[in-house]
């Protein structure tokens, strides 16, 4: 789930992007897996069942993944998305508890349908949702089609990304978590993926949902504290390293703690009982050098026409009309942001 630090981060540190064309000709890294989950969870028909093809098989990424990302490219924005990898060892205890939560939501999900509860069989639906390799590797296929270039990490996608920025590869990480900012991203870009209209869960209210642009460095001389005492922060508060945090520690308490005491050795010993699950310099080792490869090539190309139909139309069913349309966009779009290939973390061509 990320670590959350949105309590910590001064309204002026946010810039609400308030048209896509202000990040014209941006490369921006999307975390994969973040934005899938976004597209299972928001597209979805009203009793919160994915959108699926005539053999049950979930569509709603793809759905999700080929308009959204022709919308990107005709604000301008050169997207590349990192999928994630095989998973630290230190995460292994959240992932083992987000399955647990989403088969209790799949269980509850019966229930509301059962009672005819259409919102609360929804909410279910949505917590329940999990993207299997299949889904992951028709992802990939589709951008392969589309043109659009995706890197493979060796283990986390956000790390991945984050290291991609640091290097100049791209311009800015889009993730709906904060994490890519504890891995040194200098940019941070949420609500990339889903902007736009949304309805408030359980209130027949909807909002407008703008991305919001975070950097770093603004961040933390605004906070006034250093890249490592920000992780420090995030620890003390839980991420998928250390799911629980330190009981009662929130993010402001959490903060003040650091930039009082330093670090969080000399906070924990302030804190009586305060015990984390692993030692403390294999977390911060985990942010400040994770598994990632240079061995990647950013190149946006023409797009496979007729491998995208035969993805969408004839594999998934989707509909051809619709398809035919969005192809005729995407065909505008990526002439105007394609360009020589970026590898191994050198620009061929300077934006």
């Amino acid at each position: 789930m990320g670590v959350n630090l949105r309590d910590i981060i001064p309204d002026g540190c946010i810039h609400v992007v308030s048209d896509l064309r202000e990040l014209e000709s941006r490369v921006v890294a999307i975390d994969a897996y973040n934005a899938l989950y976004q597209f299972l969870t928001a597209i979805r028909q009203p009793d919160g069942t994915p959108l699926m093809d005539s053999r049950g098989r979930v569509t709603s990424h793809l759905s999700g993944l080929f308009y959204r990302t022709i919308n990107l490219l005709e604000s301008g924005i050169k997207p590349v998305y990192v999928f994630d990898g095989k998973p630290p060892e230190l995460k292994a205890r959240e992932i083992s508890e987000r399955m647990s939560t989403r088969e209790e939501a799949r269980r509850r999900y019966e229930e509301a349908i059962a009672q005819g509860d259409i919102e609360a069989a929804r909410k279910y639906a949505q917590i329940a949702s999990h993207l299997t390799s299949d889904m992951v590797k028709a992802s990939k296929d589709l951008l392969t089609a589309m043109g659009i270039p995706w890197v493979q990490a060796p283990s986390e996608g956000e790390a991945q990304a984050a290291y991609m920025a640091i290097w100049g590869d791209v311009w800015a990480v889009a993730s709906q978590d904060y994490d890519s900012l504890l891995f040194g991203s200098p940019r941070l870009i949420r609500n990339l993926t889903i902007s736009g209209r949304r309805k408030l869960p359980r209130r027949e209210v909807y909002v407008e949902v703008k991305p919001e642009l975070i950097e770093l460095g603004s961040l933390l001389r605004s906070l006034g504290i250093s890249g490592e005492q920000l992780v420090d922060i995030a620890i003390l508060i839980g991420t998928d390293y250390n799911p629980e945090g330190v009981r009662g520690v929130g993010p402001k308490t959490a903060y003040q703690l650091v930039k009082t005491h330093g670090s969080l050795e000399r906070v924990l010993k302030l804190l009586p009982g305060a015990k984390l699950p692993v030692p403390l310099d294999e977390i911060r080792a985990a942010f400040k050098n994770p598994q990632v490869t240079r061995e990647y090539a950013l190149e946006w190309r023409n797009p496979d026409f007729s491998k995208v139909r035969e993805i969408l139309v004839e594999e998934y069913e989707f509909s051809e009309d619709r398809v035919r349309n969005a192809l005729d966009r995407l065909s505008k779009a990526s002439r105007e942001v394609k360009q020589p290939g970026v590898g191994l973390g050198k620009w061929l061509k300077k934006l």
